[in-house]
């Protein structure tokens, strides 16, 4: 009795290490076999041309936007570094020939600084010998002035920053809109399909993005700078006044 389911047992261990062993051969058969299909499958690579491309008309408008961003940004950057770095030792410079009555000399300096400081302080001295009250609400007009020139089209670098993510946010919806249309059209519903133009369509909500954040931190990097500007003309202001009250002192 014993001997038989002796038997019994090693029969039923053989049969299942048997059915172990074709099922491990199957995987593996399958395996080697979906490798291989993968390996005809040719690579695709997203590239960012091509995804620019397959965004549709809304990159067009967000494009323009982009350029006209940079633009802007560029030219009010240098324009307004180079009345910066004009007004340096503006005020010291002028300041020596306006105590030694050399006031020729004192214009001349300043119609060759290409500054909007030197332009405030050109005003102020040709207005010396009236009352103060008049000197200061003079450089104060000109000063306004030349912020506000300062300031030329930054306000379109703040409307790129913020209608640009709003087109791509139009383009990613025209899209879907597309996408959930066909399928009512078609019986034949495949997960690649859709998930293939909703990549192709979140394309255009990214370059929308990409150019609002680049706007908006060059918006504000320009208004530091204006402030900067604004805060040296009110400065040498000051001192322009105090320099033409110290020889009453």
């Amino acid at each position: 009795m014993i001997f038989l389911f002796s038997q019994i047992a090693d029969s039923t261990i053989k049969g299942i290490t048997d059915s172990a062993h074709k099922v491990t051969d199957t995987v593996n058969h399958l395996a080697q076999q979906g490798a291989q299909q993968l390996a005809k499958i040719p690579d695709q690579e997203l590239r960012f041309g091509d995804l620019l491309v397959k965004g549709g008309w809304v990159m067009v408008p967000i494009g323009i936007l982009a350029v006209l961003g940079l633009v802007i940004f560029f030219e009010r950057y240098f324009t307004i570094v180079k009345s910066l770095k004009g007004a340096k030792n503006l005020m010291d410079n002028v300041g020596v020939h306006i105590l030694n009555g050399d006031l020729d000399t004192a214009k001349a300096l300043c119609r060759q600084n290409e500054s909007a400081l030197s332009r405030m302080v050109l005003k102020g001295i040709s207005r010396i010998g009236r009352p103060i009250k008049d000197i200061e609400n003079a450089m104060e007009n000109v000063g306004k002035i030349e912020v506000s020139n300062l300031e030329k089209n930054t306000g379109i670098l703040g409307i790129v920053a913020g209608i640009a993510p709003m087109f791509g946010f139009l383009g990613t919806i025209a899209g879907v809109i597309k996408i959930f249309y066909d399928i009512s059209k078609t019986d034949n519903i495949s997960m690649g399909v859709i998930s293939g133009g909703l990549y192709i369509k979140m394309v255009t909500s990214a370059a929308g993005l990409m150019v609002g954040i680049v706007a908006y931190i060059g918006y504000h990097i320009l208004n530091m700078m204006i402030d900067k500007v604004t805060l040296k003309l009110e400065t040498n202001a000051v001192e322009f006044i105090d320099l033409l009250e110290e020889p009453a002192k």
